[in-house]
């Protein structure tokens, strides 16, 4: 095994290994939250419980990263609506902070990963931009997220490695056989249609 096929399947067994201890931690704090506690320790317990879902999520995007380095990615594909992905993703984000509309047509693609995947693009577009919200257009198979300003489209695009989220988005989509470019500021996702 080369240097360069063995730092993934080690990045891809640390994130396998860290999921147990996290699994506990995240469970403990979820069975504390449900337990009648005085603030401010409840509000401290709650935020726990989210950090240990945020450490999840940073795990998961990792872990494929390495699964698309080492070229052990196998994407389980199925058939969702572009639509209704957009909006799953954006209901995942605060409130008020992602607009989607438009018409979806059946795409084939990993569904919960993709969801993550527009879900940190558009947030990384906002964040990155300096934004209170960006627009999510579905038109079909095509995804379009604005604004993009400058200072987030290197951000979004992967070219300028700031956010681990929006990386991985992009590799995952690419992985999935999707074209993502920003052009006169929009960030333009093609995901591949079902057959």
């Amino acid at each position: 095994m080369s240097q360069d096929s063995r730092f993934p399947r080690l990045v891809a067994l640390a994130c396998h290994d860290l999921r147990t201890p996290l699994a506990t931690v995240h469970g403990f704090a979820r069975t504390l939250v449900r337990s009648d506690l005085q603030e401010p320790v409840h509000r401290h317990v709650e935020m726990i419980e989210a950090a240990s879902v945020q450490l999840a999520e940073l795990l998961d995007e990792l872990s494929l990263l390495a699964r698309i380095e080492s070229g052990r990615f196998e994407p389980r594909l199925e058939t969702v609506d572009s639509l209704a992905l957009a909006r799953e993703a954006a209901e995942q984000l605060e409130d008020g902070t992602v607009a989607v509309d438009g018409d979806g047509v059946p795409v084939a693609v990993e569904v919960d990963a993709t969801r993550r995947a527009l879900r940190q693009l558009a947030r990384a577009a906002r964040r990155h931009g300096g934004l209170e919200s960006v627009t999510v257009e579905v038109r079909g198979a095509e995804l379009e997220i604005s604004p993009v300003t400058a200072a987030a489209e290197p951000v979004v695009t992967g070219s300028e490695l700031r956010e681990l989220g929006a990386a991985a988005a992009g590799d995952l989509l690419r992985a999935l056989g999707a074209t993502v470019a920003v052009a006169d500021g929009r960030l333009r996702i093609r995901l591949p249609e079902a057959a």
